[in-house]
């Protein structure tokens, strides 16, 4: 992503509502760019998807008036996952699929993401041009080229069958008990019908949105909720989702939580011993060191691309490589999706289960995750202080010292005026020790940059 964009950031345009740019005046704006870049292209179909939170309602309204007025034809698919509406986009032939969420955050915040045809993010070029578009005066074309409207009724079905597609049809999961974390969010009407159809026995925890709760002490964000379920119903297995369903953790039948670096690891060497991997795995900066260590134990190349899906992908298709996640639970499957998918990455999981008769802790047991310290300093100039001469050095004595045992991060947020600092190691007390030894120095950094106050939180 170039340092250009007004308006875009990774993941197109996310702020708290009501604020810009999350306002009805500028996503009006925004949807007319949209639909002057796209609608004349093809069919000019533009979907519309959303989340679960009560500001979707208004950007919804705001964006179908700012694509019909640029001559845009618009479909309004409801409440949907994030990867369902990729997924549609690219089978219903549309120019492009917009999905009206913040994912993770809390329910006063909103964002808009964007797809191409294909599915994919949107191409720097086509975020340059829809910018472009939002610089010029807004003008709605005459009556007879307005865009229409109207509300798709079967995107749950087509999108519950797409999940089940991407397993083998023979595969069951009868007897299987699951319990569901819905987070009050976008897979509340869709992933119990995936699974229920597959034949778990399935309970829902987190399905009973009120357009406030989203993600609110539930989902994968916060699987505690979860895990205490899983062990009060005897379950098999847990399955949490965000709030826009492309990430996910897991629990086993210990009450135990993966993340998704565990997941990553029992999709990974399921496939390598079937021997259809597909090349490598590419995590990212953030990864654990027991993933990356599990992998060379086992031969499978490892690659470590920066944090962010968008990052992940692009380091999978340079390579023409199938699988890459994050630890926060974005997991992609590029040989049966074109996007993190919390419920198709489940589904990848489960596989193993099934197919082995092992359990979910059994399978992440040749992983052994390592001590991973983490946290916030809020300074100011983050990417300053984060590559200044004292810190750069103070970096270097640690990773000395800790020799292979372990590794450093210091990462400035592109979101907050914080940096991030992380360490890993063998021993919980030595990495916790050099993670508050380089806070102290990111701390003093940060001092000398300027008056603003510096705090510290645990990591994110």
């Amino acid at each position: 992503m170039t340092d250009s964009r007004k308006y875009f950031g990774t993941d197109g345009v996310r702020g708290r509502v009501g604020e810009t740019p999350i306002t009805p005046e500028f996503c009006l704006r925004l949807g007319w760019a949209v639909g002057r870049v796209f609608a004349g292209r093809g069919s000019g179909k533009v979907l519309i998807g959303k989340d679960t939170r009560i500001s979707g309602y208004m950007l919804e309204a705001v964006l179908e008036a700012g694509l019909s007025s640029a001559g845009a034809n618009v479909s309004l698919l409801g409440p949907m996952p994030t990867p369902a509406v990729a997924y549609l986009t690219r089978t219903l032939r549309a120019d492009a699929g917009i999905v009206i969420s913040a994912s993770h955050n809390p329910y006063y915040d909103n964002g808009i993401k964007f797809f191409d045809g294909s599915g994919n993010k949107l191409p720097d070029e086509t975020e340059l041009a829809i910018e472009a578009e939002l610089d010029r005066k807004m003008v709605c074309v005459a009556s007879d080229k307005l865009g229409r409207a109207e509300r798709m009724e079967d995107a749950r079905g087509r999108y519950i069958e797409f999940c089940k597609a991407t397993i083998d049809r023979n595969v069951r999961l009868n007897g299987l008990r699951v319990v569901l974390d819905c987070a009050h969010g976008a897979t509340y009407h869709v992933a119990p019908g995936v699974f229920e159809e597959l034949g778990a026995d399935v309970f829902v925890i987190g399905n009973e949105p009120d357009g406030r709760n989203i993600n609110e002490g539930v989902g994968s964000t916060a699987p505690q909720a979860l895990a205490a379920k899983v062990l009060e119903l005897r379950a098999d297995i847990g399955i949490a989702f965000d709030g826009d369903g492309d990430r996910l953790a897991m629990v086993d039948h210990t009450g135990q939580i993966l993340d998704g670096d565990e997941l990553l690891y029992i999709i990974a060497t399921h496939r390598a011993d079937a021997k259809t991997l597909g090349g490598g795995v590419v995590g990212t900066v953030m990864s654990n060191l027991g993933l990356e260590n599990a992998f060379k134990s086992r031969d499978i190349p490892f690659v470590r691309a920066a944090v962010g899906d968008r990052y992940v992908k692009e380091a999978m298709s340079s390579r023409s490589w199938e699988l890459g996640g994050e630890s926060s639970g974005h997991i992609i499957c590029l040989d049966v999706a074109t996007t993190g998918d919390g419920i198709v990455a489940a589904l990848q999981v489960l596989l193993p289960m099934i197919q082995s008769g092992r359990s979910l802790a059994d399978l992440k047991s040749g992983m052994q995750k390592m001590p991973q310290v983490m946290k916030n300093v809020s300074v100011p100039a983050p990417k300053d202080v984060a590559q200044s001469d004292d810190v750069l050095a103070a970096v270097r004595a640690v990773e000395a010292e800790m020799g292979s045992r372990g590794r450093v991060l210091l990462r400035p947020s592109g979101t907050e005026p914080v940096v991030r600092v992380m360490v890993e190691g063998e021993d919980l007390s030595e990495v916790t020790m050099y993670t508050d030894r380089l806070v102290d120095d990111v701390e003093a950094a940060g001092r000398r940059r300027g008056p603003a106050a510096v705090s510290v939180s645990g990591g994110d």
